[in-house]
Order: structure tokens, then sequence, then C-alpha cells
């Protein structure tokens, strides 16, 4: 009675939970460039000027710029990526006006250390002369040290140790301010002595995390990489729309269909593989929700692909069962010896397409990455419900008695006769 009620509980307070959540899931799901339009482009790194060159470090942070330039655009949830050593893949989803987008990523970050004129003096926090630019400092010059009281601070290094000299006695006691594309970065630092050794220290009342982003920033400045457009592609979101609401259609029918085959098949087994797959499809929805996953067509080709092994790992399971009953064999001893024979087999078909996904992930890119982390999280959660959570269900009916005949497993009494 004990298993029988453990067992009804287990089912309501799960279906209440996915009941219950499931709206709110669906609704929360970030959608990719495919499903809800947009466009994408993918742009070749060159470095301004000639004998320089384009290092992993400044293609990940001209990437960091590309990305910060998208959100100050108000463009949700941009996808920025490096691919190989010269490459950055930018995927805006729900962008109407392209033009405008184009035009602010191809320009180059720069990057620029402005003084005040004199005309600029009448106009508090005006600074409009440009001292020093981006390429002028020494790449990867820009580190963050602290000071004796513990504070943080940023060390630079420029090329030109004469004219950081100039510059540096002429505005002494005067501010310097550090402009990101016309963006003030933060308070603008006072110039206190005369450097000629082209190395100084850029002081102020920073977190640790705002140093950081400060040094990377001016490191970025210093390596500025010309964007060449390759390619690019527009989605329009009408389209988007109809291959998200085909997709789910397609799924949703096969998904019956699979539901209805294995209940015809396997009776009382059936019905628990059933609830499980659900379990397992609002589950990785869920995992996708919370890891902030981008839900594309490769991705849900991934997700189906990932459903259909667990009906392969269930099918594979309780046909084992079935044939163990036909020996003669107690419902409950069936249960336990088929589970054991087939958990292996079963084991070793996931483990094996977690390692392909994983190869896959690790050698591809875009949307190859984006499939195989998706079957991974997949197979991963299948595990999870169809092989362990579907057992232990299956485990308390048998244990209750409530499944005491062959025929709830599917099996004829004719064929146990025979053997």
């Amino acid at each position: 009675m004990k298993r029988i009620l453990s067992f009804i509980v287990v089912v309501l307070i799960t279906t209440g939970v996915m009941i219950g959540t499931s709206p709110g899931l669906l609704n929360s799901l970030k959608l990719g460039l495919d499903l809800k339009g947009g466009f994408e482009i993918l742009y070749e790194a060159q470095p301004l000027e000639a004998g320089q060159s384009v290092t992993r470090q400044s293609l990940i942070q001209t990437a960091q710029s590309l990305e910060r330039r998208i959100n100050a655009l108000g463009t949700t949830e941009p996808e920025v990526t490096t691919e190989g050593s010269n490459r950055i893949r930018v995927r805006l989803a729900g962008v109407t006006n392209e033009a405008e987008v184009r035009s602010m990523l191809k320009k180059p970050a720069e990057l620029t250390f402005r003084s005040a004129t004199e005309a600029d003096a009448k106009k508090p926090g005006q600074f409009s002369k440009i001292e020093l630019r981006g390429n002028d400092f020494v790449e990867n010059g820009a580190v963050v040290a602290y000071d004796q009281l513990n504070q943080p601070e940023i060390s630079i290094k420029v090329k030109d140790k004469a004219k950081f000299a100039e510059i540096t006695k002429r505005l002494l006691n005067k501010k310097l301010a550090i402009f990101l594309d016309d963006k003030l970065l933060s308070e603008p630092p006072t110039v206190r002595q005369e450097l000629t050794d082209g190395s100084a220290s850029i002081t102020g009342n920073y977190t640790r995390d705002e140093a950081n982003k400060l040094a990377d920033t001016i490191n970025l400045g210093a390596l500025p990489l010309k964007l060449t457009e390759k390619y690019s592609q527009s989605v329009g979101a009408t389209l988007g729309q109809l291959s998200l609401d085909q997709t789910i259609r397609a799924g949703l029918i096969g998904s019956i269909i699979i539901l209805v085959f294995m209940i015809a098949m396997f009776r009382v087994p059936g019905l628990v593989a059933s609830f499980c797959l659900i379990v397992h499809t609002w589950l990785v929805l869920a995992i996708f929700y919370l890891g902030g996953f981008v839900l594309t067509l490769p991705g849900i080709a991934a997700f189906v692909l990932g459903i259909g092994m667990a009906v392969d790992a269930n099918i594979i399971t309780y046909e084992r069962i079935k044939e163990e009953i036909k020996t003669g064999k107690t419902i409950r001893s069936s249960v336990i010896a088929g589970s054991k024979a087939s958990f292996r087999t079963v084991m070793d078909a996931n483990v094996t397409t977690i390692i392909a996904a994983a190869v896959m992930f690790g050698l591809g890119t875009g949307s190859v990455r984006g499939f195989a982390l998706v079957l991974i999280v997949d197979i991963v959660t299948s595990i999870l419900t169809n092989i362990f959570f579907s057992r232990f269900l299956l485990n308390l009916l048998v244990k209750a008695d409530v499944v005491k005949k062959p025929k709830y497993f599917g099996v004829k009494e004719s064929d146990i006769s025979a053997l």
C-alpha cells in the first residue's frame, strides 16, 4: 500500500510542477535567429596597421567590443562568437534596422585620451582635443596593479616616450579623459607629474572589476582591428515563426504517435515510459531556461533526436523484460533481470553518443556546436528520466503487486506456455 501511495504522490507532484511551470517556460525561452528572425554576419578581422597581427586575445577583445556596441543599440541577446584565427560571427535576433547595425559594427573601436581646450573650459566635462589614440599604446601594456593602500589602479605604457612626456608636461595638474567611441569611460584622471619613461598609472575610485574592464578597453584600443564582411544572411520574422510552428506541430504529432505505440506495445510499462518522456521534455526545457540557452532549429533537431534515443532505451529495456517473462519467471524477477540485462546496452549507446557530440562541440563551430550541446544535455536528461526515473516508478508498481499478470506487459499467456 505504501508503494502504490508513493507512486501516486510522485506522479501527482511531478505532474503539478510541470503543469504549473510549463506556460512560463515556453514563454520565456529565448529564440534564435532562425526562429525569431533577424540577421547574421561573418566578419574577417585584419590589423589596421602594417606589421601588426591578429592575435587570439585581440580577436576575443574585438568580439567583446562588438557585443558592447550591440547592447548599446538595445538589441536583445546578441550572439557574438570567434571562429578560427581571424573571424567573428554575429547573430542578431529580432533586429529590424540592419543598415544601422552594420554601420556601427564595421567601424573599429576608437580609444582616445582627450584634454580640454580653452573653448571647452566654458563647458564643464567637455574634452575635444585628442592627445592619444589606441594605437599609441603598447600592445597588452595596460595591466591592473595595486597602490600602497591596496586600491586598484591601471598601469599603462606608450610607444612614443617623448610624445607622452610632452603631453604630460603640458597638461600638468589638468585632466586627461578616456573615451571609447565618443563615450567617456570613467572619471577623468588628473596628470600629477611629467612622465618621461613612457609609463603611467591611472588612479581613481575604481573597483577591481572596473579597473579590469578599463585595462581591457585600453588594450582593445591598442589593438584595433578592421572588420570585413564576408557573409551575411537575413531571416524574416514571418519565416522564423512559420518554421517554429511547423516544427512544433511535427514534434507534437510524432510524440503522440510514439506514446500510442509505447502504450500499445508494452501496456503498463508503456504508460510509465510515456509519462517519463513527458517529464524528460519538460526537464530539458527547464534546463534551457535556467541555462539561458537560445533555441534554434538545429537545437530542436538535437532535442528530437534525444527523444528518439530515450524511446529506444525504453524499448530495449521493456523488450528484455518481456523476454524474461516468456521464460516463465515471475513479474518481479523478470523486471529485475530485464532491467539489469539491458542497462549496459542502453548506457553504452548513450555514452558513445555523448562522446560523439562532445567531439562535435569541441571541433565544430556555430550551429554545429549548438546542436552538439543540446544533444549532450538531452541525453544526460534522458538517462536520468528514462532509465533511472522510469525504473523507479515501474519497480514501485511491481513491488506493490499492482501489475501481476503478463498481459500488463504486453505478453500473451500462449507465448509463455509455448516455451
